[in-house]
């Protein structure tokens, strides 16, 4: 028995910064949302709780959110080293496994959006933050064609855009930076650790965090039902929008299928997993 509960933890704490390893990767990859693979992987809740109530928050979740932030940074900063390379290259196989992963977990999203009931209010919260994130982010990213020349404020705007993306599921922080012109800029500024480009992020990024997750936290514990059926909403819009719509050949979209099949295969393995070890 002992050995199997050994087992059990040693399992949970590799899926676990698994996890973290993709939360940090969403964080730096064009098109993809760490607020959004928060929900699907069911961190969201604890995560803005950690956030508001830190101190009620660690004792509970510290044995999880350890191997979260080991997995977040070596998630970060890999795709941060390696992303220029995938730029040059393609991206497009990338975030179809990421869609992949998104899809897969969205019957458990949607479970947990009905735990307190489906009013139409909730729907209604639904469509419009579907139809909201999706135009903007539509807009945003291949509509407008907006430039500025990347200084401290504006890497400072860049921490306040990381930060809106960990709280605000289907902000993708980096999608907005590479329409401005600032991701290449500040993606060498990371991979070179350039401080002047790291204390201008870091300001934006905690006031940010410190103000958007009490407000989330209250939508959440006042308004559940209305609330997550909006973050189901912005799921699935910021899903819809990244999908890549260029290839480069045949090649390349045999490959996105597969893994894109690989990345639904994955969150499916893992899903299992949680109802294996009841996290969830």
């Amino acid at each position: 028995m002992a050995d199997r509960r050994m087992n059990n933890g040693m399992i949970r704490w590799l899926r676990d910064m698994l996890c973290g390893v993709f939360l940090g990767a969403g964080a730096i990859l064009p098109g993809v949302s760490g607020g959004v693979l928060a929900v699907v992987f069911d961190l969201y809740r604890p995560l803005m709780e950690l956030l508001t109530h830190p101190k009620a928050a660690l004792p509970k979740y510290w044995t999880a959110f350890l191997p979260i932030g080991v997995g977040w940074c070596l998630g970060f900063l890999g795709f941060a080293m390696g992303i220029s390379l995938c730029l040059d290259q393609s991206t497009t196989v990338t975030v179809w496994l990421f869609i992949g992963l998104i899809v897969g977990t969205l019957p458990s999203l949607f479970r947990e959006a009905g735990k307190e009931g489906r009013s139409v209010t909730a729907w209604i919260s639904t469509a419009v933050c579907a139809l909201a994130v999706f135009g903007s982010l539509f807009y945003v990213g291949r509509v407008a064609e907006i430039t500025v020349a990347p200084n401290f404020w504006w890497y400072n705007f860049c921490g306040v855009l990381f930060g809106m993306s960990v709280v605000i599921p289907g902000m993708t922080s980096s999608s907005v930076m590479m329409a401005l012109g600032l991701y290449e800029p500040m993606l060498d500024g990371l991979t070179q650790f350039d401080l002047t480009v790291l204390a201008a992020c870091i300001p934006g990024f905690m006031l940010t965090v410190a103000l958007l997750a009490r407000l989330m936290t209250f939508l959440l514990r006042r308004f559940y039902a209305v609330a997550f059926h909006g973050i189901l909403g912005v799921v699935s819009a910021s899903t819809l929008v990244i999908i890549p719509t260029v290839y480069t050949g045949a090649g390349e979209v045999l490959l996105s299928a597969l893994c894109c099949a690989g990345g639904f295969g994955l969150a499916f393995f893992m899903a299992r997993l949680d109802r294996k070890l009841g996290i969830t």
